[in-house]
């Protein structure tokens, strides 16, 4: 049977239609290996190191040698995908990443080791920026909230998942395996890419490389001190010239925006009201609940004598919540609007932090998994609608920016949101106060719950129609 050009041409719709539909689950692929990543090594460096035979204070530079390769390329990548094509990079940065996987889990010494988690942020720098902007490029603001919720999900699950499988892999089997568990999801990732991703380009103009280095330099300067300041408060000395020096460079940085045609940072784009709000929500929120995953394991094994599979174990309810609470996502927010939801969940999630901060060693399991479930459904809840309400307003021109200061944004509160959890916990824990095992982490966990719930005065500057033109 002779086949048409019609039927060729049929042929080729159909498959753009399945593509697109299909275009979600590569974001979310690249989502998932990246939150679990930032995760999973965590409770899998102490095996490291007794195995590298180092102590588990010097294997803390992999750790802080990932977070500032991140700082230094993250701002290039919307500029290299609109340059090059979202498909290109984003084949090339999962590419990167697999590959720097493959060798941490080869590496035999803190050098390659270092080096390995250098080739693998350099990936992880463009993978979910790059992913994140071709699904701003292929649909239309009605379906950008559900779109969102779908691969938001993800990383929270690869978030959330990361601790308990770190333990799990690095117990049972070796810590090599956290490693190479990114190989096959990356490879499925780079073959869904190829045969689904459209390769946007758009126009660039002259590449901003004095404008990268004065914002690179001011991140990796903000990134060093925030890892200073999670280790405790003993390098005071260094902290103050990390700060003096990214002040300086944010100064530069300003004065040659100011000056420059196409910065590779368009700070003018915080003119925009939602972009604003939703970007400073977004961190303040963070500084909140972004020290859960950290604190509450510490205080189930130091505090109340758990194992630290049965403490990970515990963060899996919030994962199925995040998960039960998908399909009523784009309902919820389109019945309440963003700026109610956004204020009335910032100050549930507050009240989870405050309940935690009571909790006492015979406090039930069943307590515990009860707020991770609660935990799980308001944090879903509130990622997906901090971040759609961030992008609603950006149009063709702005996308491609707005969308790496999101990718900024996320990636700092998450170095903040450890740093401020690790200084709170050791401020209690000093001799000044007079507290047992587990007052620390209470008190802590009430801090965390203060700066949760001050969020919400600032997504109340949101107008109640903001967003509502967007949603479907």
């Amino acid at each position: 049977m002779e086949i048409t050009k019609a039927d060729k041409k049929e042929r080729k719709k159909k498959r753009n239609r399945v593509a697109v539909h299909l275009l979600p689950w590569v974001t979310a692929v690249a989502m998932f290996i990246q939150s679990l990543d930032g995760t999973i090594l965590n409770t899998s460096l102490p095996s490291i190191a007794r195995d590298m035979d180092y102590s588990p204070t010097e294997m803390h530079s992999v750790i802080v040698t990932y977070a500032l390769t991140l700082a230094l390329f993250i701002p290039l990548s919307g500029w290299l995908a609109d340059k090059f094509g979202t498909r290109t990079m984003f084949i090339i940065a999962v590419s990167l990443f697999v590959a720097g996987s493959l060798c941490c889990a080869l590496s035999v010494d803190l050098i390659t080791f270092n080096l390995s988690r250098v080739l693998q942020a350099i990936g992880a720098s463009m993978m979910v920026p790059v992913a994140r902007l071709a699904i701003l490029y292929q649909y239309p603001k009605s379906r950008l909230l559900k779109t969102m919720n779908f691969i938001t999900v993800f990383g929270l699950l690869g978030m959330v998942v990361g601790p308990s499988l770190g333990g799990f892999l690095s117990e049972k089997l070796s810590w090599h395996w956290i490693f190479l568990v990114n190989v096959p999801i990356g490879i499925i990732g780079i073959s869904m890419a190829k045969r689904i991703m459209p390769n946007f380009k758009r126009a660039v103009g002259r590449f901003d490389f004095r404008g990268l280095m004065y914002f690179s330099l001011a991140l990796i300067a903000i990134t060093m001190v925030l890892e200073l300041i999670g280790s405790g408060l003993t390098h005071w000395i260094m902290i103050l010239g990390g700060l003096l020096i990214f002040n300086l460079l944010a100064v530069f940085y300003y004065i040659h925006y100011k000056k420059t045609e196409k910065p590779i940072i368009d700070l003018r784009l915080l003119n925009i009201k939602t972009l604003k709000i939703g970007l400073t929500g977004s961190l303040v929120t963070r500084l909140g609940i972004g020290g859960l995953p950290l604190l509450l394991p510490l205080m189930l094994q130091t505090g109340f004598g758990y194992s630290a599979s049965v403490a990970g174990l515990l963060l899996l309810p919030s994962a199925l919540a995040n998960v039960a609470i998908k399909p009523f996502m784009v309902r919820i927010i389109k019945a309440l609007g963003y700026r109610t939801v956004l204020i009335s969940n910032t100050i549930l999630l507050g009240v989870v932090l405050v309940i935690l901060g009571f909790v006492e060693k015979e406090t039930p399991l069943a307590y515990y998994i009860l707020l991770m479930v609660f935990y799980g459904i308001f944090t879903s809840i509130q990622m997906s609608a901090m971040n759609t309400i961030t992008l609603v307003d950006l149009d063709e021109n702005t996308k491609s920016g707005g969308n790496t200061m999101l990718v900024i944004m996320q990636q700092l509160s998450v170095s903040f949101g450890v740093s401020v959890a690790s200084l709170l916990l050791s401020f209690f824990q000093s001799d000044a106060f007079e507290m047992n095992r587990t007052q620390p982490y209470h008190y802590t966990f009430i801090v965390l719950a203060a700066f949760t719930i001050f969020s919400s005065l600032i997504f109340s500057k949101l107008g109640k129609t903001d967003g509502s033109n967007y949603m479907q």
